[in-house]
């Protein structure tokens, strides 16, 4: 059943978009304001930033421990805030049942803010922390040099993000400004909410109009003309962080640019022969591709292409062939390129959840093709482009990847190896298919580039399909994993195996884009699957001649989802899967205290604790991390702003569950970080009801997102545990105050084992 949409304006002034969705688990809301830091004043940079932190850290109806995010994270859903050059967005997504209150404690902390002294001076700490790791991120850099390049007088020039010295709250005048930057924006005429999930519209609407109308009477405000984007031409391609950047202006572009904007990188962006991406790929040049928008706003565009290059590649020909790409697009058929954009974008629109819906909507970019005046700004959008003759170009036919229905074949067998997954019903229409061959580390270390080469092209296709296509190597183990809408799915893999086993044969690649440098906390985080399987699932792997690792490397897999037809079809294309059937092995418990040192680009201190909980006390895990929360956040982040990268949870790895810890400062030393992570853990934690039921409705597969419950069966079958909700449901209901203060107690202990990940040694001898 398709989407129905309505639109409506409320008296005063704020528009509201809703979006009935049947298929959907989930309701989201998405706030958009028609302000952001460049409409703040240019005395106090990041004012706007400042003020969106603000909001969250709760008011007179709703205090902190009650407001929005606690309220969205109790019920295991997703939240976040975002402030742009001219808007600034909250978004939330949550049971449906749960959207009122979420909705309720959104306007109202937007409309009552409280902006007392005392958390204006804690927040604008967080907001220093996040500042400082923000300018040492090598994105944050590259963006920054890509923004000098335009005009001075623009303020995409200048410094936004705000920290300890731009924000003088201790000036009179800054607080005045502040207060009138939210009176002057945060009204109804300012505003668009975008109400999505499977509630019937009429109930939507209700909730929209009763708590969009708590938001004072408005119009929009008239945005000052910005200034010119450039003051002279742009110049030639430049290099950072050792890609090719190339950077595109314009100026005075007809509504709607930005839909027209992606309608170009969808042409762009199809690695498949005939386009530009496909002959650079034909040619060897090219590792690796994105398009981004950088800026968007009255007319304005800026925007970039990022190309990772191998060392033969001559850019004046590449860019020589892009001209000739454009020159081409200029000539095509418009109807024609907009029909293949709208077939992308509605399947997309299949596959996107509540929250992606709702954003799309609140930023009036909803996944369709473009009307008239889209095609006109796309024409516009062309015509302001270089373009010449150069070189043969067609338009690629239609992509395998939106095939609507399966190929029918003869009722074809899985291979062996492989298990069946009935947590999710094939009606959500949504499958997973988890392969997984244990190899020998020499063969991982020699093969893994191949493989990844040569799937490269296949996994930006799949993406453009919203098919998550994925090859990793953990340790001595390959692991496939091809997730998103079932037919699409199999489709990929149809594709993808003979890619794989041909690789083998033919182990030559082009040199590996190097992979990008992240904060540490993230490469911990990357880290961390590794290091755990190498401590508790150990596995002898002898050496493969060349040409046979597929044949007697060892394999198994999950499917998750696939209807019958789907497996049917799914088993003609896994006929040449490779390798000899196998299944996981129990994880190992862990012993002691283990502390290993990830070397990490940056010199902010970053840990992760990982505390494993054996799998019969995996309820009272899940209920301990889940009261955890709100305190380890309210502590460690709002009273001793330890710094912006802040998190808890209960996590499976590798099949192993337990408490994960995380934290990344510019202040706290690892040691510091830790008697702050154990000293909060040794506090008596009152078990609540009300939590202990909100959690175990999250293990409901009606209330969880598909691809958790996919990745669900996936840890619980590489734990080698019994696949069941409903027993984890019932286990958590269950759970006493002193089966929660004991296994605190066994945590605290290390009677589990410890994990501690950190980009700096130990504070002590007790981890050696």
């Amino acid at each position: 059943m398709p989407d129905t949409t309505r639109h409506l304006t409320l008296a005063n002034g704020l528009q509201l978009t809703l979006r009935h969705a049947p298929r959907l688990k989930r309701a989201a809301a998405a706030l958009r304001v028609h302000a952001g830091s460049h409409d703040a004043p240019a005395r106090w940079p990041g004012l706007a930033h400042f003020l969106e932190h603000l909001f969250f850290l709760g008011n007179a109806r709703y205090p902190l421990e009650d407001g929005l995010m606690r309220y969205v994270q109790g019920l295991g859903g997703q939240i976040n805030a975002s402030t742009r050059e001219r808007t600034t967005d909250f978004f939330f997504e949550v049971p449906p049942a749960a959207l009122a209150g979420g909705l309720e404690r959104l306007c109202q902390m937007l409309v009552e803010p409280d902006l007392g002294i005392e958390r204006q001076h804690r927040e604008r700490e967080v907001i220093h922390a996040e500042f400082i790791a923000w300018s040492r991120s090598p994105e944050a850099q590259q963006q920054f040099a890509l923004l000098q390049r335009v005009s001075a007088h623009h303020p995409l020039s200048g410094f936004q993000a705000g920290n300890r010295y731009t924000l003088p709250i201790q000036d009179p005048a800054f607080q005045q400004a502040l207060g009138q930057f939210h009176q002057t924006y945060y009204q109804g005429g300012q505003i668009i909410l975008s109400l999505c999930g499977p509630q019937p519209l009429d109930e939507l609407q209700a909730l929209g109009t009763r708590f969009g109308g708590l938001f004072p009477s408005g119009k929009r405000a008239m945005a000052a003309p910005a200034p010119p984007l450039l003051e002279e031409p742009l110049g030639e391609p430049v290099a950072l962080n050792g890609r090719w950047v190339l950077l595109f202006a314009h100026e005075g572009l007809p509504q709607p640019a930005e839909q027209a904007l992606e309608l170009l990188h969808a042409c762009l962006s199809d690695n498949r022969a005939g386009g530009w991406l496909g002959h650079l790929r034909e040619q060897g040049w090219l590792q690796s591709f994105k398009a981004e928008s950088l800026y968007a706003h009255a007319g304005q565009l800026l925007w970039a292409l990022y190309l990772q290059l191998s060392e033969n590649a001559p850019p004046e020909q590449i860019q020589a062939s892009l001209h000739g790409w454009l020159g081409f697009l200029r000539k095509a058929d418009p109807q024609g390129l907009n029909e293949l954009f709208a077939r992308l974008q509605s399947t997309r629109e299949q596959a996107a959840s509540a929250l992606q819906l709702a954003r799309r909507d609140s930023m009036n970019l909803p996944f369709q093709g473009l009307d008239e005046r889209g095609l006109q700004a796309f024409s516009a959008l062309l015509h302001s482009l270089p373009a010449s003759t150069h070189g043969q170009w067609q338009l690629p036919p239609a992509e395998p990847l939106f095939q609507p229905a399966l190929i029918q074949h003869e009722k074809v067998p899985l291979p062996t190896g492989l298990a069946i997954s009935t947590s999710l019903p094939a009606s959500r229409r949504f499958a997973a298919l988890y392969l997984r061959w244990h190899v020998s580390p020499t063969a991982s270390r020699r093969l893994q580039p191949v493989l990844m080469d040569r799937l490269r092209p296949l996994i930006e296709r799949a993406e453009r399909a919203s098919v998550q296509l994925g090859f990793t190597a953990i340790g001595n183990r390959w692991q496939l994993t091809c997730a998103g809408l079932q037919d699409a799915v199999v489709h990929t893999l149809d594709e993808a195996l003979p890619l794989l086993e041909a690789a083998a044969m033919n182990p030559h690649a082009l040199p590996c884009a190097p992979e990008p440098k992240l904060i540490p906390i993230r490469m911990l985080l990357k880290a961390l699957p590794e290091i755990v399987q190498d401590m508790t699932q150990p596995v002898p792997a002898k050496a493969h001649l060349p040409g046979e690792v597929w044949q007697i490397a060892r394999r198994y897999g999950l499917l998750v989802g696939f209807d019958k037809a789907a497996q049917s079809a799914l088993g003609a294309a896994l006929k040449i899967l490779p390798g000899l059937p196998s299944s996981p092995a129990s994880p190992k418990p862990f012993k002691g205290r283990t502390w290993q040192r990830i070397e990490a680009h940056g010199n902010e201190h970053a840990l992760l604790l990982f505390c494993p909980v054996p799998a019969p006390s995996q309820a009272a895990g899940r209920l301990l991390a889940h009261l955890l929360q709100g305190p380890f956040y309210q502590r460690l982040r709002v009273e001793l702003q330890l710094g912006y990268a802040v998190f808890s949870a209960f996590r499976q790895v590798e099949g192993v569950g337990g408490l994960l810890f995380g934290v990344q400062s510019p202040s706290a030393s690892h040691g510091q970080i830790l008697g702050h992570l154990l000293q909060l853990m040794a506090e008596a934690l009152p078990l609540v009801p009300e939590a202990r039921q909100a959690l175990a409705t999250q293990f409901e597969e009606s209330a969880m997102d598909n691809a958790e419950v996919a990745e669900w069966a996936w840890q619980t079958y590489l734990a080698t545990q019994t696949e069941d909700l409903d027993l984890t449901r019932r286990s958590i209901l269950n759970t006493t105050q002193a089966q929660l203060d004991g296994l605190r107690h066994a945590l605290l202990a290390a009677e589990h084992g410890w994990l501690c990940l950190a980009n700096g040694p130990a504070p002590d001898e007790r981890w050696h």
